[in-house]
């Protein structure tokens, strides 16, 4: 008896054996996977998709993986459509092509504009992308521009392409856009997607220097503000209707889309200096949100009609020798200035989306659905169709604090 338990317990043991260590031979095994972090998507010359897979080792999906600048590889390959490419891909490289890691999709212009809802379709069915994924349209290739997208602050290009949206929040200069809310808002009745709008910095800003806009606040990616390496920029909006590309919106005209949808924590804007009768004066001051913006939507004569409501609090940054900061009537003065600057630059960017664009991607759609009282009236009103005749009425408070400021001694 005590023969048999030997036998039988080293029957179990080898069979423990064999499973626990039966997984490293599969495909699923790491070793066996090539992790793509970007994807680039671009219109081949056949008319076909050109795909850019930007793969990475296994050590470089965390930083805690690697403490060195891990190279990343690019391969490309033309086909019909991106499981294709993904399929072919496979067989190239003898390894299984991974998209769990992935965390940018690139469009080129040239294929956003021709419509990229296959694409979308197609992306947000694979259960390897996450919802998080950034979504890029970039003015040059998506190859060029993945090819230019180099960690210069981080060791990693994962961590890079993870933290590059965060300045959003205190900037406004571009945008947390995801392949999860472009997919819903390609889908939605009451508003538009959008995407980040990426570049190389290869263009020279200086012929934008007579501009009527202060300083760098007009540029978009693929302009160059300074000297210096030849990167990718991730600068504006890329504007759709639908799944297709109709417009892009700049630096200024970004930070305005993130006040109305409550997404900025603070920025920094150059306003005209209201003590100087030069037309290149400005002064800089840094603004933050007292309360959220507001917005109320009619109908008013069969047209919509939106108000929206900001209030800030700034501080000064730069400094006129001429302007008095102690006195209150000077703080009152520049508070006002502010207040009129903002509201014509949300004015302009308003009546751009909606008259040049016809794009609500502010979703203000869902404050227009509130005027209805069932929601087959709402989609009989069709707001895809009306936004472009929308009118609007902006409002901003802004008051300089004299606590923020140097006075006189």
């Amino acid at each position: 008896m005590t023969s048999f338990l030997k036998k039988f317990f080293i029957v179990i043991a080898i069979i423990i054996f064999l499973i626990a260590f039966s997984a490293s031979y599969k495909s699923s095994n790491i070793g066996n996977l090539a992790l793509v972090v970007a994807m680039g998507i671009d219109v081949s010359d056949t008319n076909k998709l050109n795909i850019t897979f930007q793969f990475t080792n296994a050590s470089s999906v965390s930083e805690t993986g690697s403490s060195e600048k891990t190279e990343p590889t690019l391969f490309s390959i033309d086909a019909p459509s991106i499981n294709s490419a993904i399929n072919l891909m496979n067989t190239n490289i003898g390894k299984e092509v991974n998209l769990s890691h992935c965390k940018l999709i690139v469009f080129s212009e040239a294929l956003a504009s021709r419509g990229i809802q296959e694409e979308i379709f197609t992306l947000s069915n694979n259960p390897d992308i996450r919802p998080s994924t950034n979504i890029v349209v970039s003015k040059c290739t998506a190859k060029t521009y993945m090819k230019n997208s180099k960690p210069t602050l981080e060791n990693l290009i994962t961590k890079y392409y993870e933290v590059f949206v965060n300045s959003s929040e205190f900037t406004g200069y571009n945008s947390n856009a995801t392949i999860g809310d472009f997919f819903y808002s390609m889908t939605c009745d009451a508003c538009e997607p959008y995407a980040i709008l990426g570049g190389i910095s290869t263009q020279d800003s200086s012929s934008l220097s007579n501009s009527s806009s202060p300083k760098d606040s007009i540029l978009e990616s693929n302009f160059k503000p300074a000297s210096g390496q030849n990167i990718s920029e991730n600068t504006g909006l890329a504007v759709f209707k639908g799944v297709t590309l109709v417009g892009e919106l700049n630096e200024i005209e970004n930070l305005c889309f993130m006040i109305v949808d409550n997404k900025v924590d603070g920025f920094l804007i150059s306003i005209p200096n209201p003590n100087s009768r030069e037309s290149i004066s400005f002064i800089d001051i840094y603004m933050t949100p007292v309360l959220s913006t507001k917005i109320d939507a009619k109908i008013v004569n069969g047209s919509p009609f939106i108000t929206i409501n900001c209030n800030f609090s700034g501080r000064v940054y730069s400094m006129d020798e001429n302007l008095n900061y102690s006195d209150s009537n000077a703080l009152s003065q520049l508070s006002n200035s502010c207040s009129s600057y903002l509201e014509s630059i949300l004015s302009d960017y308003l009546y751009k989306t909606s008259k040049d664009f016809n794009s609500d991607i502010n979703k203000l759609g869902k404050y227009i659905r509130k005027n209805f009282s069932t929601e087959g009236e709402y989609k009989d009103y069709n707001w895809s169709d009306k936004y472009k005749e929308t009118f609007f009425d902006v409002n901003v408070d802004t008051s300089i604090k004299s606590s923020f400021l140097l006075t006189r001694t």
